[in-house]
């Protein structure tokens, strides 16, 4: 087995490996495009049938839709009024599998509020959904992993959260889901296919497929970092590219072409001191649901459901849309949040089966996999949580035109990286953190990120104890966190450290701009950057700053996303 390392080191012999596959006899059995949720998935469970197995990113691992997410694993409770009682089943099984064997460390249990605004006829008609919600969850000899539900009285409800208007609800009911660190999950995620022996490599694009006839037979593709062009062969390709689909498959054919529209949702992020509460809330709006969800020091806040036809690397949050969450949940606290309040912004994109409704909120989140034309499979659509199960139907799609027999999916019993050993790591934290030398809420926050692996952090403070400090403007995190970011999980830029493999972007006041000096110091030596390449990164890096900062200012998407799209992506020097 791989050493689930991705190192400079570790990408460079993914992508001889994947060079390689030009050779007779050595073409990949599977080749997966897309390094988000469902893509980093889907090549886990083909390397953990036996496949050969690649999978290639354009840019960070989940830079798009699957970094910035609600952070929520859930059953989908308004699903449940939509009577798909299916996908909430299929849904809330993942979620104990999430929460008990996958990722303990990485999926944990949040409370939230179900507000009761009418006496007497709500009550009943939201407990019973709520029950059932739990019930469903018990199914399948699946283990909950949560609690069950409570129904508190309006005094019950201001103590679990006294910020609330005093008037703002009845009563409520405390229910459970459970939420995750969706861009870590990913990164994980990778390290853990990585670890079974996946090729894996960011900042490689897919320029054209390869045919032969009508037949794909894998991909031509550019490494980002190098400027290199080469091809990787493979028996099955399948496309995991999300809001990209449709420009994908265009790379191919327009026969059985899934249409996927592209719905834009923003959060908010403010301190946890702004008001109390010891429970998140989901509140509705007259468009959709509003969730509240505590965070670490922090609280999200969101989101939006609105069309969304520009950038599709770079969603732009717009003043009217920030003005939008504000005003929803205002409306519920005694002291009414403002800008003055917001510290981060963040947009992503819900890849959505495009349907004959214009409205995006009643698009599908129902997957789709395809088969286009020979070797090359599609899959599309969706919900965060229910990830695994799509990539299973990718991959049992893909194995169906492969001679030899594959083994079933089993991925429901892999854990990934970190999650072996947990609870008794956490039981372990004081220990841990007096052999390190090291306060133990800072072993809390490394068991929570990186599980046992955090071990492995601490042991580069113990080589080099100024790694130990906190970042600038990060108080969070520590200088080691950077280190492991490129030696272990794949960091290419700043932007990867500061957006993903940490929340600093969204969770500092300044978003991490004093922060990025620094982090540009510790991934240099590991990357061989030039003084003018380290300080490129940091003049970037503060223009992305700014253009979100601008963006969020404007008054519309279009303005929002010339706004953006002043700052691109960075690339080396050549």
């Amino acid at each position: 087995m791989a050493s689930g390392a991705l190192s400079p080191q570790d990408r460079d012999d993914a992508l001889r490996a994947l060079r390689d596959t030009t050779e007779p006899g050595r073409e990949l059995d599977i080749l997966i495009v897309g390094g988000g949720v469902v893509g980093v998935g889907a090549a886990l469970d083909a390397v953990t049938r036996g496949l050969t197995t690649g999978i290639v990113e354009a840019r960070d691992w989940a830079s798009g839709t699957s970094s910035r997410s609600s952070k929520l694993i859930h059953g989908g409770l308004r699903y449940l009024e939509m009577l798909d009682f299916a996908l909430v089943q299929e849904a809330l099984k993942e979620r104990g599998l999430l929460i008990q064997r996958i990722a303990p460390h990485l999926v944990k249990p949040v409370p939230f509020l179900y507000p009761l605004t009418r006496r007497f006829v709500e009550r009943p008609y939201v407990g019973a959904g709520i029950a059932l919600y739990d019930a469903m969850s018990m199914t399948g000899g699946n283990s909950r992993g949560v609690p069950f539900h409570k129904h508190l009285s309006r005094k019950g409800t201001l103590r679990a959260a006294p910020s609330l208007k005093d008037d703002a609800m009845v009563g409520s009911i405390r229910y459970y889901d459970a939420q995750v660190d969706d861009a870590r999950y990913v990164v994980n995620m990778v390290r853990t296919a990585q670890h079974y022996g996946a090729r894996a490599a960011n900042r490689v694009s897919v320029v054209d497929f390869l045919r032969e006839g009508e037949r794909v037979v894998g991909a031509r593709v550019k490494d980002q970092e190098s400027g290199d062009v080469f091809e990787i062969r493979a028996k099955q390709v399948v496309n995991a590219t999300g809001v990209w689909t449709d420009e994908t498959q265009a790379m191919v054919t327009d026969r059985g072409q899934m249409k996927v529209r592209a719905s834009k949702g923003i959060h908010l992020v403010v301190p946890r001191d702004r008001f109390q509460s010891t429970v998140g809330l989901i509140l509705r709006t007259e468009k959709s649901v509003l969730f509240v969800i505590p965070w670490g020091r922090h609280w999200i806040i969101g989101t939006t459901d609105t069309d969304w036809d520009l950038d599709k690397a770079h969603p732009a949050a717009t003043s009217k849309d920030i003005d939008y969450v504000l005003e929803h949940v205002n409306k519920v606290l005694k002291r009414p949040l403002t800008r003055e309040d917001v510290e981060g912004v963040y947009a992503g994109l819900r890849p959505l089966l495009a349907g004959e409704n214009d409205s995006t909120a009643k698009l599908s989140r129902e997957h789709v996999v395809a088969h286009p034309v020979p070797g090359l499979v599609v899959v599309a659509g969706g919900k965060w949580t229910t990830y695994r199960v799509m990539a299973k139907d990718a991959v049992d799609e893909a194995t169906r035109a492969l001679d030899e027999k594959v083994p079933e999916s089993c991925t429901e019993t892999v854990p990934l990286l970190g999650a072996e050993g947990y609870r008794a790591a956490w039981n372990m934290r004081a220990k841990l953190a007096d052999d390190a030398g090291v306060h133990v809420a800072r072993v809390e926050h490394l068991l929570q990120r990186f599980g046992t692996q955090a071990t492995e952090v601490l042991d580069l403070i113990r080589e080099d104890p100024s790694l130990g400090r906190p970042l600038p403007g990060a108080d969070d995190y520590l200088r080691a966190e950077v280190v492991f970011a490129v030696t272990h999980e794949g960091a290419r830029h700043v932007d990867d450290v500061l957006t993903r493999r940490t929340r600093i972007s969204i969770e500092s006041w300044d978003r991490g701009v004093s922060a990025a000096p620094v982090v540009v110091e510790l991934m240099a030596p590991f990357l061989g950057w030039s003084e003018q390449q380290a300080e490129r990164e940091v003049t970037h890096y503060r223009a992305r700053v700014e253009a979100e900062r601008l963006s969020q200012e404007q008054p519309d998407d279009v303005s929002a996303d010339s706004a953006r799209m002043g700052v691109h992506d960075i690339v080396p020097l050549s």
